[in-house]
């Protein structure tokens, strides 16, 4: 290639890297102007103030926050210092240094906040290496992106390639191991290097998260701990002063389980299904065999108050639209809870943040047969809004709605609708009982502890109660419980079981009974290795397995949380997912184009 040629390739690359810091003043600009910290300068770097998504606004406050908190200490460790001063990473030769002043021998911070991994890895390695070698008194702040491989990795690379700025150091140094390695193998006497998640709960306060959930109507939370774990902070040091200032190895409560899961060599078969169905925030009823009814959610048209029915045929699943007879209305994150010989029941759910959905439904179907006999006639789906007596619980989304039974009301069916968050950023650890049949909400006695309060959880019908796993705790921190809603002759008792070895911790998963085993599918988790897979817990043996997923016939990332599961009662069991995705941060949004099965047959004999 002519030189011509590479010196206008290699301008158009530096101006797309020169763009990226552009935007990221902007969202600078928006998280201070709303308040989520305090910067009176950045104003002055923008023609005007533009207001991003809270998911952004936390992005950058995270960012701002853990360089804030690395600079302070720095400060504060060489306060009694006669000199200390700061170098950011744009120069490296010594005598256009040297002419600015630079003192070699004092304590000196280099901070790199997103700069070095759009360099090659070779030349980015030669500046860590030349600091260390002739700075004896310093410590190295670098911010910058991790996990190139996982789904929302993926995406996160793809963005960077279509700006042009290729993210270099991923692939060398694809997380903090492997980045703390590369500092100390580059001289520097110490390091350590914390994704944005371990930061965030082990050395930010709880009343400073309290406060920054405050700020703005936020529901994102999937995709606002997938960003934190792309991101890390690190701290490296040369001299005894400079190693008071880094970072905490083990900062805090880790969000991260110190008990490692029981890992299985088994991975589970993932395959496409041939029907295009996707959608974020959608509720799933299996209303007979081989039926699946889907409704509201969103999708890239926009939310969305539609209902759909996929069908399980010889050839496969197929998707079919149904005609309700009465507007059910936009609903994200809401419940159906399928009900033998009378339907489903529509609870909850949200158009947005700040606009919970009030009104309560029950479907019945009326079934077409030129449906069953392969035709294309819709099946009609009558909607009748319930007006129920009693104390209703307040509106919610992110809950479930379970059902149970009776023993003291002539073993009477209730719909159980536990946790979930309001309008006003609440998390709620309060239980409701529906009587479908008499629509009342009905009190009836819970004895024992009741779990803590949570929402996007799993909850699951069991021997008449129910079975409770996991969700965001009302710290934002995932959980990783068990807890049992067992029935008693007076009404039901909570009781919490002991899970050896403990469930990774995760939320926005989906869960199905079969027999005596939990069986937990996708979500998100703090974990560092890749995104859930599938954990079978036993229930009477108090035992748990995580099982990886196989996805190498999947072609596009597969992200599951915000999505549907529906296990089939064939002889070859399966899981059906169905939608999931997410914004992945300032990267774009990602929706799952179709559903997919996860093979459940190496691991039937277990699920018996």
């Amino acid at each position: 290639m002519p030189a011509t040629n590479r010196k206008a390739q290699k301008k158009g690359r530096d101006t797309a890297v020169q763009g990226t810091n552009d935007s990221s003043v902007v969202s600078k600009v928006s998280a201070a102007a709303q308040g989520y910290f305090n910067d009176v300068f950045l104003q002055h770097f923008v023609c005007k103030v533009a207001r991003r998504a809270p998911l952004i606004n936390r992005g950058y406050y995270v960012r701002w926050k853990a360089v804030d908190h690395c600079v302070r200490k720095f400060l504060q460790i060489t306060e009694k210092c006669p000199k200390r001063q700061v170098s950011c990473q744009r120069i490296v030769q010594s005598v256009f240094l040297e002419a600015a002043g630079l003192d070699w021998a004092a304590p000196t911070l280099i901070l790199s906040e997103v700069v070095l991994t759009y360099m090659e890895t070779k030349w980015s390695d030669a500046i860590i290496g030349w600091a260390a070698k002739l700075l004896p008194q310093s410590l190295f702040v670098m911010y910058e992106q991790i996990h190139p491989h996982d789904p929302f990795g993926q995406i996160m690379q793809e963005h960077f390639q279509k700006l042009n700025s290729t993210l270099h150091a991923l692939r060398q140094y694809p997380d903090t191991a492997a980045q703390r390695h590369r500092f100390l193998d580059k001289g520097w006497e110490e390091c350590v290097c914390l994704d944005m998640n371990n930061f965030l709960f082990g050395l930010v306060p709880e009343e400073e998260r309290c406060r920054l959930e405050s700020l703005e109507p936020f529901d994102e939370y999937e995709e606002w701990h997938q960003k934190c774990s792309h991101y890390f902070i690190l701290t490296a040091s040369r001299g005894s002063l400079m190693a008071q200032a880094l970072l905490p190895r083990a900062p805090g409560k880790s969000p991260v389980p110190s008990v490692g899961p029981s890992w299985s060599t088994t991975a589970l078969s993932v395959r496409t299904t041939p029907v295009c169905v996707e959608g974020l925030g959608m509720a799933s009823a299996s209303v007979r065999p081989g039926w699946v009814l889907l409704t509201g959610g969103s999708s890239r048209g926009g939310r969305r108050a539609a209902i759909r029915l996929l069908l399980r045929e010889q050839e496969g699943w197929r998707s079919v639209s149904v005609e309700p007879s009465a507007d059910v209305g936009v609903r994200l994150y809401h419940t159906v809870t399928p009900i033998p010989g009378v339907g489903a029941v529509v609870f909850g759910g949200r158009s947005s943040p700040l606009n919970p959905v009030r009104s309560l439904f029950k479907m019945t179907f009326s079934l077409c047969g030129a449906l069953e006999s392969g035709g294309q006639d819709a099946p009609k789906l009558c909607m009748e809004e319930m007006m129920c007596t009693g104390s209703p619980p307040p509106p919610r989304w992110r809950h479930s709605a379970t059902l149970t039974r009776h023993r003291g009301e002539g073993k009477q069916e209730f719909v159980f609708v536990f946790g979930g968050k309001n309008q006003s950023g609440a998390v709620l650890g309060d239980g409701y009982f529906l009587s479908v049949d008499q629509q009342h909400w009905t009190e009836i006695p819970v004895e024992g502890v009741a779990p803590e309060a949570r929402h996007s959880h799993s909850a699951c019908s069991y021997k008449g109660g129910g079975v409770v796993f996991g969700g965001l705790s009302r710290a934002g921190v995932p959980l990783d419980d068990t807890v049992i809603l067992t029935q008693t002759e007076r009404g039901f008792c909570w009781e919490r079981i002991d899970v050896q070895p403990p469930p990774v911790p995760r939320y926005s998963h989906c869960a199905h009974v079969s027999g005596e085993k939990l069986v937990v599918v996708g979500g998100v988790w703090l974990h560092s290795d890749g995104v859930p897979g599938v954990v079978v817990i036993n229930i009477t043996t108090c035992s748990s397995m995580e099982y990886s997923l196989d996805t190498t016939s999947v072609p596009w990332p597969l992200m599951l949380h915000s999505f549907c599961s529906e296990m089939t009662d064939s002889e070859d069991p399966e899981l059906l997912l169905i939608g999931g995705g997410g914004n992945c941060f300032s990267f774009g949004t990602h929706w799952n184009p179709q559903p997919v099965t996860v093979d459940l047959k190496l691991i039937a004999c277990f699920l018996l």
